[in-house]
């Protein structure tokens, strides 16, 4: 098992249904030659950005990196996502970027190192 557990989220799995389905109807449109289809897949590919990038910010999406064990669960919120994540593309386009002077995720990880299991 990865100690990264990255995509395990709310706004990783709802953005990826999103996107499915967006795919499918681009495919779709390129094989029936429909411009309007191919249109269509495409808006639906850019709304799954959005809504993937909008519940990230909403606390919904975790971090990169090591995080302990108990943050987990796809279900558990990310409540320091108003802060930012340190190393977040996402977050630095919100314009939440944390500041160098503020402990990141991945450094208070490594403090807790205990707290994650050994690698198999």
């Amino acid at each position: 098992m990865s100690t990264y557990d990255e995509g395990h989220t709310v706004a990783g799995w709802t953005g990826t249904a999103i996107a499915t389905v967006g795919s499918c109807v681009l495919g779709l449109g390129v094989c029936t030659t429909s411009v309007l289809a191919v249109v269509g897949g495409t808006a639906i590919s850019a709304v799954a950005l959005l809504v993937t990038w909008t519940l990230h910010l909403a606390g919904w999406g975790k971090p990169p990196g090591v995080r302990p064990v108990g943050e987990w669960p796809m279900r558990k919120r990310d409540h320091s996502a108003k802060a930012g994540h340190s190393g977040c593309v996402g977050c630095r386009l919100a314009g939440r970027e944390r500041r160098a002077g503020s402990m990141s995720r991945t450094a208070v990880a490594a403090e807790g190192a205990d707290a994650l299991p050994e690698r198999v």
